[in-house]
């Protein structure tokens, strides 16, 4: 825990709670059944298979979960599955833990922390990164493996669809904007595939498209990790990180919302290494992109590259980092803004 109001950040408190954590989220329910804006935080972990829940303000552990359980579709046992993403709901005392290889997304209610409930989902294989729709009702994850995305209903606490896209989707939290056909979306990016699929989030407004993939916008190649976007751009960023070619590992692309068919334009941001993990500040201004680098080379360790974002001109470099990967804007964070 780190207190970002002081002049020098400073740590406030340190906690180990599995040897290879994945993913960390607090509670943020405020409603009917009382107040728990930050009271509790969890952390999931890939080893040991759990997940912690933590007291909020001191992240002192006091509950200990094991994920270890049977696939959903075979019923085998399995002895490691992995939480993969933890998102909050506003509807609910609720954390949604996606747990990996059996493919059960679990509704977690921490109203009573020490006695929690659970709700079993049961989704595809094998869940891992997702995020929230534009109105945070529903939750999108990708089953990556199984080249599906889970749509869960936060508020009905029910799964509202699978949607089959191409090979390995890997979303990040994905990037939700108004497609000038069909209306509100949310957009992942795919590891097998040179593609962008978006799909219909707005069962009222556009019941059509809704839970559908409407939109597929080819990429120069596939290997991408993260795609970003923010209500006041023009643009959808995305990276191709992990592509074999050199060049296109260090490519980024920007697609216009207003023409979505087609990548509007793509560049090399750095002459080494690879480009990942687009990040906005809070006004939509700037994007802010890393350059994996490797330790061993002076000079190509590593940077942020920070663009405008209405130009796409770069503004400036921050050098000698070390392979930065994840870069978060607080109050972009917080919100659930992407």
């Amino acid at each position: 825990m780190i207190d970002l109001w002081t002049e020098i950040p400073q740590k406030v408190a340190e906690v180990q709670v599995c040897y290879d954590a994945r993913s960390v989220e607090v509670s943020k329910y405020n409603g009917q059944e009382g107040d728990f804006t930050d009271k509790y935080a969890v952390v999931g972990c890939y080893w040991p298979p759990h997940f912690v829940i933590l007291d909020g303000q001191t992240l002192e552990p006091f509950k200990v979960v094991s994920t270890r359980s049977y696939t959903f579709d075979t019923e085998e046992y399995h002895p490691e599955p992995r939480v993969a993403s933890i998102v909050a709901s506003t509807y609910k005392p609720e954390w949604i833990i996606n747990v990996k290889e059996t493919g059960l997304i679990w509704l977690v209610n921490y109203a009573d922390p020490n006695n929690p409930t659970i709700k079993m989902i049961e989704a595809a294989r094998f869940l891992h990164d997702g995020g929230w729709d534009a109105s945070k009702r529903y939750f999108l994850v990708a089953a990556n493996q199984s080249n599906k995305i889970a749509v869960v209903d936060a508020l009905e606490g029910k799964l509202a669809a699978l949607v089959d896209t191409p090979a390995v989707p890997h979303p990040g939290r994905g990037a939700n904007w108004v497609d000038p056909e069909f209306g509100p979306v949310w957009s992942t990016s795919h590891l097998g595939e040179g593609a962008i699929v978006s799909i219909g989030t707005d069962p009222e407004g556009h019941p059509d498209s809704a839970w559908k993939a409407v939109r597929v916008t080819p990429l120069p190649g596939s290997g991408s990790l993260f795609i970003k976007t923010h209500p006041n751009s023009p643009w959808i960023w995305v990276d191709m990180a992990l592509n074999s070619d050199p060049a296109l590992s260090r490519t980024v692309c920007v697609i216009a919302k207003k023409d979505p068919s087609k990548v509007y334009q793509c560049w090399e941001i750095a002459t080494y290494g690879r480009a990942v993990h687009m990040e906005y500040n809070r006004q939509g201004t700037e994007v802010w992109v890393s350059v994996w680098g490797d330790a061993s080379k002076p000079g190509e360790t590593g940077e942020i590259v920070v663009y405008d974002d209405a130009t796409l001109q770069e503004k400036t470099r921050i050098l000698n980092l070390v392979t930065p990967t994840g870069k978060f804007n607080v109050y972009n964070t917080v919100n659930d803004i992407y």
